[in-house]
């Protein structure tokens, strides 16, 4: 066991040795799979704080429920108790003569309601549900509509619905782009070993005379790539996370324009690991292929 460590520790220090050998190629190399792997890693952070957005934002994705005019005080705590049972996320109780007071405040609205004989509005539930996908919204909504004393159940789920239907479309775009660059990836590293294979051909050649296996040649090759894109992977996560701090003040002072407060949500420690785990993955896979393709041609 301590043999296998040792050859393993060999080779991770050969690669990094290949790696300072030539700084500015291996900072261009690194920059190159940090652009790569940015723009996919921005478009899915874009994609979350979007749905962040459309969730705490104030109706945005809410049921209101109208109670019928004459609904008596049991009857409206029976509507309480209803939607305490079902689960359906938080609520919160609108008064008729608190919705008419608003009503009232509204600009040009005063005269209009202080003509009126008697209060025109009803009590009201506002359900901001947990499960916020339209077909859960256009349940909430329907069943809702069934209890008693309840006229009328407003949900805009048309626009909910538009809303999700882009949100999917972008996260498929971002996936196809994600693909697409991990396969950049994957030849940008297929292409340095390939050169330093060619490089170091008479290297390769003397070492496999005097016994060396496919294995202890291809090693230093996998670490190697495999740092290349864990580092890029880390790159690209600096990148990100350097455009969030940028973008965060206006963004939160557009959030303060329309009244609403709102912080860009950037990436967390987990996503760094995860993205420069993915990173050194893709890359371990185009040093493989590009061993196990050019090592074959030296006899």
């Amino acid at each position: 066991m301590s043999a296998w460590f040792a050859q393993h520790l060999t080779a991770l220090r050969d690669a990094l040795r290949r790696l300072l050998a030539m700084p500015l190629n291996t900072l261009l190399s690194l920059l190159v799979i940090g652009v790569a792997l940015t723009l996919p890693t921005a478009g899915w952070l874009t994609i979350e704080n979007l749905r962040k957005l459309t969730g705490d934002t104030p109706g945005v994705q809410q049921i209101s429920i109208f109670l019928a005019l004459n609904a008596s005080q049991s009857e409206v705590g029976e509507i309480e108790s209803r939607l305490q049972q079902a689960s359906a996320g938080s609520w919160r109780f609108v008064p008729r003569a608190e919705a008419l007071k608003r009503l009232q405040e509204a600009e040009g609205m005063a005269e209009i309601i202080g003509s009126l004989p008697k209060n025109p509005l009803p009590d009201a539930f506002v359900v901001t549900p947990a499960d916020s996908r339209p077909e859960s919204l256009e349940s909430l909504a329907t069943s809702f509509s069934t209890w008693p004393k309840v006229a009328h159940v407003q949900l805009d789920s048309a626009w909910v619905k538009r809303l999700d239907s882009l949100l999917r479309l972008g996260k498929l775009i971002v996936m196809l782009l994600a693909v697409l660059f991990a396969g950049a990836l994957v030849t940008i590293t297929f292409n340095t070993i390939r050169l330093q294979i060619l490089a170091q051909a008479a290297e390769i050649e003397v070492a496999k005379l005097i016994g060396a296996t496919d294995t202890y040649i291809q090693r230093p090759l996998h670490y190697f790539g495999l740092l290349q894109g864990a580092l890029g992977g880390l790159c690209a996560a600096l990148l990100v996370t350097a455009g969030s701090h940028l973008l965060t003040p206006p963004v939160a002072e557009l959030a303060r324009l329309y009244g609403t407060s709102f912080t860009l949500q950037g990436l967390s420690a987990n996503d760094i690991v995860v993205l420069a785990a993915i990173g050194g993955t893709l890359g371990w896979l185009g040093a493989k292929i590009s061993a196990l393709i050019h090592l074959r041609r030296i006899s």
